[in-house]
């Protein structure tokens, strides 16, 4: 079975739309590994996912926390594991390339805001997942 990849396209904030969609997921009993090389990124997504909406709460830890295994919510700056996609997570990429290891992922969460650089990122990732052979799917959400 392939890999399937949803692009929204048109966020006017990344890291928010991001939150928002990851607590959509959890409150659907989904668990996700977020994923970014990027340290000041994925520090700054931790933050917003304490603040980005007064009333939600989206329980997350590191990836190598001890209380990875019962938190639904994973923050990975490392390859993501074969093991959790295994375990039904789905992987949001906030990173500028394709994860490493996303082949052994059901579902890949991509957000795009309007930015040309992100723009520009996201046609490259749409180009390696389509040769991968992934199931692509776009979405524009710039209304939302």
């Amino acid at each position: 079975m392939a890999t399937r990849v949803d692009f929204a396209f048109g966020a006017a904030d990344r890291l928010l739309k991001a939150c928002e969609v990851t607590h959509k997921q959890v409150a659907g009993g989904r668990r996700l590994v977020v994923y970014t090389r990027n340290q000041a990124r994925l520090a700054k997504f931790d933050r917003l996912l304490w603040q980005f909406e007064a009333t939600a709460f989206v329980p997350h830890v590191m990836s190598d926390d001890p209380l990875a295994g019962r938190t639904p919510v994973l923050l990975e700056g490392q390859a993501p594991g074969a093991d959790l996609a295994g375990k039904g997570f789905w992987l949001l990429n906030l990173d500028t390339e394709c994860p490493p290891g996303s082949e052994h992922y059901e579902r890949i969460l991509e957000i795009v805001s309007g930015h040309p650089d992100d723009k520009a990122a996201a046609r490259q990732r749409w180009r390696a997942y389509q040769e991968a052979g992934c199931e692509l799917r776009a979405f524009d959400i710039s209304g939302f």
